[in-house]
Parts: structure tokens; C-alpha cells; sequence
């Protein structure tokens, strides 16, 4: 049991020391940035109580804006430690069921901005929401490995890495659009502060594009709220972007908008070479870099790279 102390101990280590090295932001705002995870769970995974399971140690990470693949080996050797003193990775708490389809990517990203950003409103007809479907044990040796599926009830699947298209469970043009789920419910940073989608002017959802080549994708947003949108940008949230992704500068600025005003935002966007779905999320923040909307889910542009 001292053993297994140590090496939860280590684990939740390194991740206050990452979390420090980038000036030790709020969990709350950093579970604004990953829209996927708790704060409380991001919180408990410093603690050292447990080890987290591979999903929320990715959420974590991906909020500190470093590469969860660089952290991937660390947390498989202190999940080997842990079940070789005879205790399985633990089960799950709430906030780590609701992100637990995390463990080969991240959920959010939406069919469309529209469902995405709106402040308060409520969900459009005919979307629907995810349900587990299994919960599936396995005996291992000595540890449990808990498999959870999640199952939507509409059209395509969720619960996968957003990349150019490559991944162990790699999108393909048959997941577009991907379905998002809701991220947990919060207040905007600024009271008053509201957003609503009003079109894709450019690239709707599961455009076919050639790989290699720079497009342009604009949305069209309202400031439906009272707070003037001054020094905004949407911040790209899987940082660093790696190279079988859709590249694109990591926060586009928007146009300083009034409440009641819609504005354009747009971005140039270069695609991969290698077909596939290109997936990218991005999270509207404030002049000081806070995410204005943590609860809303993120702004995406998802397109067919390759297609016909």
C-alpha cells in the first residue's frame, strides 16, 4: 500500500508541477478551456487521494496547453504500479463518468456552432443527448478495467480524438458531423455576457477540401448579451497542434462587437495531406485570456479532408 501511496503520490506531482509551470491558473478556468471535465475532478487529480484515470489526466493536461501523448507512458507505468500491489485503477467518480469516453479523446465539438454557443438557450428540437449504454468489467489479473460505451441516440459518434484525422480510434468521414455533449454547467465569466451562432458563411459542417491546401472558414456570431465584446478571440483548445492536423493560429481575434452586433471570425485554415476528418475545437475568451462562456460548448469547424 506504501507503494501504491508513492506513485499516486509522484503522479499528482506532476501534475501540480505542470499545472505550476504555466502560472497555476484556476481549475475552474481550466476546466472552462477543456469543456469537457469538472473543475472539482481536474482538483481532485493534484490531490494525490487516487490515481485519475487516463481521461481526466488528458483534460488535465490539454488544459495546461501541453500534449497529453507526452504524459501518456508516465500514467501507464503508475497504472501498472498501482495494479501490481494488488488495487485497479479506480472507479470512476461523477465528474470522471461524465468525461470517461475522454480516454482516446476528448467529446466536445458540436454538428454545429449553432448548438454550441448559444447562452441560455434551450436545445434545438431533435438533439439528443448521450445515455451509457454498457458498463462492461473485465478481471485482469489482479485489476478491474472498466469499460464504459456511450451511445447516441442520433446520427454519428462522439467520444473521439478531434485531429487531421489520425488517431487510435481515427475520425473518418463517416463520424461527420461529430455530436457533441454538454460540457458542466456554468455561468459566464462576465454577468450579462451571451452569445448566439448565426451561420456558417463559409465550410459548413463535412465539407469535402483537398489536403495540402489553405481555406478560409468564417462563422458568423451575435453578441445577444449586454457586455461588449472587447479584446476577444476564440483560443484553439488541442494545443500543441500536431502535424496530421488542420493548422491554424492558436487564437483568432474577433472584431470588437457591441452588444446586439454580429460579427464575422474568420481563420485560414491548412490542411493535411493524408485524408481523414479534420476536427478543430476553440473556446471564446475575454481580453485577459479567461474563457467567456465555460459552459457553452466549444465553436468547431469540421471538414473532409480528401474528399470527393
Amino acid at each position: 500500500m506504501r507503494a501504491q501511496a508513492a506513485v499516486i503520490a509522484e503522479f499528482a506531482a506532476d501534475l501540480r508541477e505542470l499545472r505550476k509551470s504555466v502560472g497555476n491558473p484556476p481549475f475552474r478556468e481550466m476546466a472552462g478551456r477543456s469543456g469537457a471535465i469538472s473543475h472539482t475532478t481536474l482538483h481532485e487529480a493534484t490531490k494525490g487521494n487516487r490515481l485519475p484515470s487516463w481521461g481526466t489526466t488528458a483534460e488535465f493536461v490539454k488544459a495546461c496547453g501541453a500534449d497529453p501523448a507526452a504524459y501518456r507512458d508516465r500514467w501507464e507505468a503508475a497504472n501498472r504500479a498501482v495494479r501490481s500491489v494488488g488495487v485497479a485503477a479506480p472507479a470512476a467518480s461523477a465528474g470522471e463518468r461524465d468525461a470517461m469516453h475522454i480516454a482516446i479523446g476528448p467529446p466536445e465539438g458540436g454538428a454545429s456552432p449553432s448548438e454550441e454557443i448559444a447562452e441560455g438557450l434551450p436545445a434545438p428540437a431533435g438533439r439528443r443527448r448521450f445515455r451509457t449504454a454498457a458498463v462492461a468489467l473485465a478481471v485482469v489479473g489482479v485489476g478491474v478495467v472498466v469499460v464504459v460505451v456511450a451511445v447516441n441516440r442520433g446520427s454519428g459518434r462522439d467520444g473521439v480524438k478531434p485531429s487531421g484525422g489520425q488517431s487510435k480510434a481515427a475520425l473518418t468521414p463517416a463520424d461527420c458531423p461529430v455530436q457533441a455533449t454538454n460540457p458542466p454547467p456554468a455561468l459566464p465569466t462576465h454577468k450579462g455576457d451571451a452569445a448566439a451562432f448565426i451561420a456558417d458563411i463559409t465550410l459548413p459542417d463535412c465539407t469535402s477540401v483537398e489536403g495540402g491546401k489553405t481555406i478560409t472558414k468564417v462563422w458568423r456570431l451575435k453578441n445577444a448579451g449586454k457586455v461588449p465584446w472587447e479584446g476577444y478571440t476564440l483560443r484553439r483548445l488541442d494545443l500543441p497542434q500536431q502535424a496530421d492536423q488542420c493548422q491554424t493560429i492558436s487564437e483568432v481575434p474577433i472584431d470588437d462587437t457591441p452588444p446586439g452586433k454580429m460579427v464575422d471570425i474568420r481563420t485560414d485554415i491548412t490542411t493535411p495531406k493524408k485524408p481523414g476528418l479534420c476536427y478543430v475545437r476553440f473556446k471564446m475568451v475575454d481580453a485577459a485570456g479567461k474563457v467567456a462562456f465555460p459552459g457553452n460548448r466549444p465553436v468547431n469547424f469540421q471538414v473532409i479532408v480528401g474528399g470527393r
